[in-house]
């Protein structure tokens, strides 16, 4: 197992957990929140968790108010936001900081392990557009980056917060992994 698998995390009901929890599916690990104009990914992540689940993925999201305070809420008011407007089943966990100073080590662990993501360029232009500063690479860019992670817990992707969970190029990644 990978020391990525063993950082101590804390699930969204105040359980201690680590990515070891998962060992032997592949993960799709997504910074979240409830007041982004990306946070409708959330139907599209439910989605792909629900269809690809018994072929052994499991989208994790982890709540992080790094972007403009778009996930303001504590854990439990996020966690019921998830579940009354998206239904969401696919497990979430306590609100970390994925970016500067007081990164949670999952973060500072993937974005050493995969410093450029997938489809970048859209999403920072726009952003750098309406006059927001965007972090540098390899800091998370925005809200829902997507991590792909695989069956023995290395970062095999890594997917801008415009790519959706539909987008062609997450999918093929996707069942390559769990083709594995």
């Amino acid at each position: 197992m990978s020391t990525l698998t063993n950082v101590p995390l804390t699930t969204i009901d105040g359980q201690p957990s680590s990515l070891a929890a998962y060992s032997g599916k592949v993960l799709l690990v997504v910074n979240v929140a409830s007041k982004c104009g990306l946070t409708p990914q959330y139907e599209g992540l439910e989605k792909l968790y629900e269809e690809k689940q018994a072929q052994g993925l499991t989208v994790l999201g982890f709540p992080a108010n790094n972007f403009k305070a778009q996930e303001p809420g504590t854990d439990d008011e996020i966690k019921a936001f998830c579940s009354l407007t998206y239904d969401v089943k696919f497990p979430l966990f306590s609100k970390i900081s994925v970016a500067g100073a007081g990164k949670h080590p999952l973060y500072q662990a993937l974005t050493e392990a995969l410093p450029a993501a997938t489809g970048e360029g859209p999403w920072r232009e726009r952003l750098t557009g309406k006059g927001i500063e965007v972090n540098p690479a390899p800091e998370v860019q925005w809200n829902f980056e997507k991590f792909l992670i695989s069956r023995d817990g290395r970062v095999v992707g890594r997917f801008a917060p415009d790519v959706a969970a539909d987008d062609a190029r997450l999918l093929s990644a996707i069942d390559a992994e769990l083709a594995k």
